[in-house]
């Protein structure tokens, strides 16, 4: 028997979401995002800049005048090569996470920020955490130890897939590592444009990021094509339905 599809009467919300303020990544403004994810039908959009709370004004404008739930949270890459969203559920949430930004900011140059799992220890116990793994690497089950223990009950194993011949490594990593960790998983889809017109300029910003020409990037490019709020059939053929 196949899976049950996914409508847009069910409650799919997209949780790792960024805009163009997080500078050379993301090539949609956060009222594009919104609006795009009301189109579509689904019923939350996560803001998610990279160590950043600014785009989540004009998000929260937009989301207020089509009435689609806003979620407010934001990215980090540690020094531990581990990619966390950390989501708020409350004030007190969102207060958490702005002062983690402000201390990742102070201790690096402008434009920049420096995290480790240490900073982690204090001051997040409102906030809900997703764990990015992606491909496999050999640190990720001590790391995912460690996660476990500062996010108890918090924690979820997120899920990216798109087919850029990685997809299968990438699900069978997560899968064995919520088995190991005795974590749940759920499906986010790293956006970076609301729509796939916006890849010529998605990939000219991250061209501009790598130093490299749009040719020389090449293929590291590629799976920039994907990185888009994708309709919901489309979601339903990557994921399985229990992620959703």
């Amino acid at each position: 028997m196949s899976s049950p599809l996914l409508t847009s009467d069910q409650a799919y919300a997209e949780l790792h979401c960024i805009t163009n303020y997080s500078f050379l990544r993301g090539a949609s403004h956060p009222e594009e995002l919104v609006k795009q994810a009301e189109k579509l039908g689904y019923k939350a959009l996560a803001i998610t800049d990279e160590c950043s709370m600014a785009g989540v004004v004009k998000a929260h404008v937009a989301a207020r005048d089509c009435q689609l739930k806003l979620i407010i949270g934001s990215e980090f890459n540690l020094d531990e090569d581990i990619q966390l969203i950390l989501l708020s559920r409350n004030r007190l949430a969102y207060g958490q996470i702005c002062n983690l930004i402000t201390t990742a900011r102070r201790r690096a140059n402008k434009g920049e920020y420096r995290l480790s799992m240490k900073d982690l220890e204090f001051s997040l116990s409102e906030c809900l955490a997703i764990w990015i793994p992606g491909r496999i690497e050999s640190h990720h089950l001590v790391c995912g130890k460690r996660l476990q223990q500062l996010f108890t009950g918090r924690l979820w194993l997120g899920l990216e897939m798109f087919p850029d011949g990685h997809e299968i490594e990438c699900y069978e990593h997560a899968l064995t590592l919520s088995i190991q960790l005795d974590l749940p998983l759920v499906a986010s889809g790293d956006v970076h444009m609301h729509h796939p017109d916006k890849k010529a300029l998605l990939d000219v910003i991250s061209a501009v990021r790598m130093r490299q020409s749009i040719r020389l990037a090449g293929r590291l490019l590629f799976a920039n094509r994907e990185k888009y709020l994708r309709p919901l059939s489309v979601i339903n053929a990557f994921y399985p339905h229990d992620l959703l």
